[in-house]
Formats: C-alpha cells, structure tokens, sequence
C-alpha cells in the first residue's frame, strides 16, 4: 500500500470520527463534558490492545475468537496470584501475561503446526479459557483493590497511563507491518499463503507468531481492565472478539487476509466507543445500541468487499 493510499484511508477513517463526534456534540449538551470525555478514554485501551492483536490475525487470513475469553482468564489468573496469594503485582502480572502467552501458543501450533482452521482452533480456545477462568476463580469475582488501581491512576500530564501504553501498542504495531520484513511477510501470507510458502517464507512461523502476540496482547488487556475496574471478574471480556473484529473490520482491515492497518484498526475502536457513548447520551436503550453498531458493522463489510473486488479487478 503506497503513502498516498495510506493517508487517503488515515484521512477517511478521521472524517467519519469527526462526523461521529460533530452529530453526538450537537445532539447532547453532555456529550463534550469532561466527564464523558474521559469515560470514553478509560473505556478504550483494553479494546486497543485486543484490535491490534486481532488486526495481525486477519492479515495473515486468520480469525481469533478466543481474545474475550484469552482476556478472562488471564484476569483470573492476576486476581488469584494477587487475592489468594498475595503474590507482588510485577510478579501477578508476569503471570498474567503467561497465562495469554500459553493460549496464543496453543492456537499457533494448532492454526499452523498442523493447518486445522484457525476458526475452530480458537472457537475451542474461546471455551476452554473461559472454563478455565470460573475454575481459577470459583465463579466469583476477585476483589483486588488498590493493589491494581494505582496502573489506571497513573497518568502523564492529564493522560492516564494505560492510554500512553495503547498508543505505544498502536505504533509499534504500525511501525512492524510498515517498516520490517516480518510485516510485509505478515502481509504477503494473508494475501497469497501459497505464494508466500513458494517464495521461500515461513508461513508457519508467521502465523504462529501472530496467534502468540494476540494471545499475549489479550493478557496485557487484562491487566488494563482489571486495574480500570479494581477487580479480577471471570466473565470479563466477554463479546470482546466481536467488538475487536467490528473495530479492526471498521478500520478497512480485509477479511479476506492480505490488508490491515494498526491506525486504523485504533480509529476504529474510537469510533465504537463513541458512538455506544453517543447513543447512551441520547437516551438509547441497549438494543438500539446494538441495532445500530451491528449496521455499521455491516456496512463496513460491505464496504470491504466491494473494496476487495475493486482491487482484484485492478490487477
């Protein structure tokens, strides 16, 4: 994708954010409060997290059901370490990011090892981690208080920390595909697997990494989420891959492999986020919410495809 096309899709994913912001600012005196404003931050750098893993995902062709429950049990995990335990919170988090390490393992040597479909693989996953979450858990919810509090109360001037670390995520997940041969490898399997196995890649290796860093990325959410809520909740994450998909799917990331952007997929997860805040600001009740997000939802793959079409005519 040239520099051209790149800002061109920057500049149109900016557009609709700012469209989305100008219809809810004028529709709802609350809307551009502080207050709201800053409900909206904290709500997003968990869901950042979950899209950029996922946005490798569908570049090499792949699907990941399994980041909502992947994002669980790793929760789980940290709260235990910490409640029950009474482990440090460095050590409860290396665990934590263990605990996602392990599934995206799991889902790589299984999606690439020996070629099953990463959608079955990781619709398994999604069971077994959530499982493994209640099990970890008893089924309850692990207060951890202010022993994780203080990552969500960080903050650099006035931007809370885990917000940096999102956009830290986003551009070093940019930087990958733009400026490195794991990247443009990355691209070059989701686009034409065969051809990039011919071409002397190793796609089993591409793809395994990819299912790891969703898997780590996922647990590092966790870490975020638990913090933001002050608890280690083993239903977390639940629908958390449908809203990751819908946001990178939003971001013009191909679902048919071989297309992506980490920006995007960002400007996707914003968009979301406003407009589920916009519509409760309007009095929206939740089945309108969802109504509504599953129409852009739509839209979006729609435009895809007619996008993806566009380009196979081309060449």
């Amino acid at each position: 994708m040239g520099m051209n096309s790149k800002l061109h899709d920057y500049l149109r994913m900016a557009a609709a954010l700012a469209i989305l912001l100008a219809v809810f600012g004028l529709s709802s005196a609350n809307f551009f409060t502080i207050s709201n404003l800053s409900s909206i931050a904290n709500q997003v750098p968990a869901a950042v997290l979950v899209a950029v893993g996922m946005t490798y995902v569908l570049i090499i062709g792949g699907i990941d059901l399994s980041v909502g429950s992947v994002l669980g049990f790793s929760g789980a995990v940290l709260g235990t370490a910490m409640v029950h335990f009474q482990l440090p919170l460095p050590l409860a988090v290396g665990l934590c990011v263990a605990a996602g390490l392990a599934c995206g393992i799991i889902n790589g040597l299984l999606s690439s090892g020996i070629a099953l479909p990463s959608f079955i693989v990781t619709l398994g996953m999604m069971e077994i981690a959530r499982g493994a979450a209640y099990r970890v858990t008893g089924s309850e919810t692990q207060y951890i208080g202010e022993r994780i509090e203080c990552i969500s109360e960080l903050s650099v001037l006035g931007i809370s920390a885990p917000f940096i670390f999102a956009l830290l995520t986003v551009a070093a997940g940019q930087t990958i595909l733009s400026c490195t041969a794991f990247g443009r490898h990355a691209l070059a399997v989701g686009a034409n697997e065969e051809s990039a196995r011919l071409s002397g890649l190793s796609t089993r290796r591409i793809k395994f990494t990819v299912y790891v860093l969703s898997g780590a990325l996922s647990a590092m959410a966790a870490v975020i989420h638990s913090s933001r809520l002050s608890v280690a909740d083993p239903n977390a994450g639940i629908g958390f891959e449908l809203q990751a998909i819908a946001a990178v799917v939003i971001g013009g990331t191909s679902l048919a492999g071989g297309r992506g952007n980490a920006v995007n997929s960002f400007i996707g997860v914003l968009i979301i986020a406003v407009l589920q805040s916009g519509l409760a600001q309007m009095g929206a009740l939740e089945p309108t919410k969802r109504l509504v997000t599953g129409f852009v939802i739509v839209a979006a793959v729609v435009l895809d495809y007619y996008r993806s079409r566009k380009s196979r005519e081309h060449n």
